[in-house]
């Protein structure tokens, strides 16, 4: 199977009756000796046969493998293979049990009835009129969508990209690979442009199109917002990685800045320094956040102040910070680990209540929401449910308020630009914001840096707690985390629940993780597996999160016979894999950063229930489960607002060297609560504490500071 990365996947041998040597051979196989073995040949469904082309090798873990390098799909003839094929939840209507019915009755000729006569599926038991028209329907879907992946492989694009394109475009969608496959870009997942321009080039679309330079310029700004956060490139940085993107002339680009710009696609903007672009959305949303704080930091308080008896308990920056939220409009506390945030923002919201003032807790997602609420001992509540009332969620203005005095909103690190601006556009003027984080922890997922760039107005008020109060300073883990943020290596192997194991092979690395968080930890502290936690730096190698995932869902929830699995790209989802959104849905109730269970799977109905560890119950059709990712082994970003009993994290410096960074190592240990175990290079480990990340690409400060000034 052809793909944009060279090379198609690597597929295990199946049993061979003689020897088989190295070199190209071509031969057909049925899908489920593949599917069965791993995961090679993302997409191929159980009873397709397939025609592959490639080279037996032998592999360094793996032994005796065939490297595809090209795969074509055959319409399955055997009577196993038909039944195979209709059972694997391909067709919406027919599961296992009813595939062997229709195979049953029908043979050989199954899928040539169901092509030209699907009327006759009535025959068969349990199908009735509204049964067989929801097979046809899907039948006719699933041939459109292997048509077009024949389109794609032509194209030498992945196929796996066609369900995805088809569920935009639907029956139009082999007309925009045609016409302007540019537009696939921001509207299909996983088309970026390179995809985009490898069908528009051999389509016909000169290299030197004003069309193909304009979508690498928006491209740029694309990836420079969902790679690095970053809410702008320079004009000069924009049209030089442009210039190399597309292989033209610099003088070439720079004109289709100026007509983005006159389309209202982009804003150029004079910095202090440099000429700036935006993406237009991003830019609105910069100077709408901006606004909204001024509007809140100039308001006349509506707080009902009256006197209030100090809690004696304090810290002198505790009171400070107290004295703060309930005389400043917008303010800012942080600190460290153990420094007492959450008990200064008891004290705060029992105050308020006592003066008679009503009081909203908040937090970027549901596991940071929960944490807040324990440790304070007050409802707390994630921020986008606070503003679920609102009927479009993507809206930048007339948004309705979010009725209280004083909003707190916790783990403000978290908040990108998008739900920064939605929270402070909800918030009715003469309310009191105070967002509550720590400062070096790593910025938002989403583009922007909210918290740090609050804190680089000095007009806004802001209190550091920095005093580590007794029953922290025993804890290993706290100790770590004072000294990885002050830049210096904790002492190893350590103690007191921080831990570090030296081992140099990535591949080592990863079976060590894996046996502590699947056996040794679970064995040693008499918990469950799903009590320890794996982080990982990166996604990528042989520790990143898709191989860690992948080894550890396989020992805990393997395949098992007769249980039904479905195979969504490169991952299989079964029943009690642990999951994870990895993108809001507001229909659904369920944000990035949530965790799960998968309850329920049903081929035949295409869909998935999933347990949110909140209790709530949501379903995901197999066309949705691109929003979803397996949460055995997370990205350290993912776990932010998330604290567990144990965390084990692979540090080495491998495909993940450029993500070790301080920040990233900080939060890492500060997601433990008793235990957090590294294992890895202790060159890598020194990399990351002496490493400091770049600063993102924001104008907010210099917005708010004349918005407050």
């Amino acid at each position: 199977m052809s793909s944009d990365a060279g090379p198609g996947p690597v597929a295990s041998s199946p049993a061979t009756s003689g020897p088989v040597t190295s070199g190209p051979v071509a031969s057909s196989f049925v899908a489920s000796s593949f599917v069965a073995s791993g995961r090679a040949l993302t997409g191929v469904q159980p009873g397709e046969t397939l025609r592959l082309a490639g080279e037996w090798g032998e592999h360094q873990r793996h032994g005796r493998r065939f490297q595809v390098t090209a795969c074509e799909r055959i319409v399955p003839s055997t009577v196993r293979a038909i039944q195979l094929y209709l059972g694997s939840g391909l067709i919406r209507g027919i599961g296992p049990r009813l595939a062997q019915a229709i195979v049953g009755h029908f043979g050989e000729r199954t899928l040539t009835v169901i092509d030209t006569a699907p009327e006759r599926l009535t025959e068969v038991l349990n199908i009735g009129p509204a049964r067989q028209s929801q097979i046809v329907e899907a039948w006719r879907e699933q041939k459109a969508i292997a048509g077009l992946m024949v389109v794609l492989q032509g194209y030498g694009v992945s196929p796996l990209l066609a369900a995805k394109i088809y569920q935009v475009y639907g029956t139009d969608s082999a007309d925009v690979l045609a016409s302007d496959p540019y537009q696939l870009i921001g509207r299909v997942r996983g088309v970026a442009f390179h995809t985009a321009d490898r069908i528009a080039l051999q389509s016909g679309v000169p290299r030197e199109s004003p069309q193909r330079i304009k979508a690498a310029l928006l491209d740029r700004l694309e990836n420079a917002a969902a790679g690095g956060g970053h809410c702008y490139l320079s004009l000069t940085a924009l049209v030089a990685q442009t210039a190399e993107l597309v292989e033209q002339d610099p003088d070439q680009v720079r004109p289709m800045v100026d007509a983005l710009a006159a389309e209202r696609r982009v804003v150029v903007e004079a910095g202090p320094d440099q000429v700036v672009v935006y993406a237009k959305e991003l830019h609105a949303r910069e100077v709408k956040l901006a606004g909204e704080l001024g509007r809140l930091w100039q308001a006349r308080s509506t707080l009902p102040l009256r006197p209030f008896t100090e809690d004696p308990g304090l810290h002198d920056d505790q009171r400070a910070a107290v004295t703060m939220a309930l005389t400043s409009t917008v303010s800012v506390l942080t600190g460290g680990p153990g420094c007492g945030k959450s008990h200064t923002v008891r004290v705060i919201a029992a105050t308020v209540r006592a003066m008679g003032g009503t009081v909203t807790l908040a937090a970027p997602t549901g596991k940071a929401a929960k944490r807040l609420s324990e440790l304070t001992g007050l409802p707390a509540m994630t921020v986008h449910r606070m503003l679920a009332h609102q009927p479009d969620p993507d809206a930048l203005f007339d948004q309705a308020p979010a009725q209280a005095d004083l909003v707190v909103v916790d783990e403000a690190s978290m908040l990108d630009l998008h739900l920064a601006t939605r929270l402070c556009s909800a918030i009715p003027s003469g309310s009191h914001l105070l967002l509550v984080g720590d400062s070096d922890q790593l910025p938002s997922i989403g583009p922007g840096s909210v918290l740090a760039d609050v804190l680089r107005v000095e007009e806004i008020p802001r209190v550091r707690l920095t005093h580590v109060f007794r029953q922290a300073e025993g804890s290993g883990i706290i100790r770590g985390a004072h000294l990885i943020r002050a830049g210096e290596l904790p002492p190893l192997p350590g103690g007191g629940g921080f831990w570090f194991e030296e081992l140099d092979d990535p591949a080592a690395v990863a079976e060590r993780v894996v046996h502590l968080a699947t056996v040794a930890i679970p064995r040693k502290q008499g918990v469950e597996p799903g009590q320890v936690q794996v982080l990982c730096p990166m996604r990528k190698g042989a520790a990143g999160t898709a191989e860690l995932g992948r080894l550890i869902q396989d020992r805990l929830n393997p395949a098992r016979d007769g249980a039904p699995e479905h195979w969504s790209g490169s991952s299989v989802y079964r029943v009690g894999d642990r999951v994870m959104p990895i993108r809001n849905n507001y229909d659904k109730g369920v944000f990035n950063g949530e965790t799960g269970t998968v309850t329920r799977l049903v081929p035949e109905e295409r869909l998935l229930e999933i347990r949110i560890d909140d209790g709530d119950t949501v379903t995901y059709g197999f066309d949705e489960l691109d929003d979803l990712t397996h949460a055995y082994a997370i990205s350290v970003h993912r776990s932010q607002g998330s604290e567990y009993p144990f965390v084990v994290a692979p540090i080495v410096v491998e495909a993940g060297g450029v993500m070790l960074r301080r920040r990233l190592l900080y939060t890492l240990v500060t997601r433990a609560r008793s235990w957090v175990v590294l294992v890895g290079e202790r060159k890598a480990l020194e990399l990351a504490v002496h490493r400091l990340g770049g600063r993102r690409n924001t104008g907010l400060p210099r917005r708010l500071s004349l918005a407050v000034g």
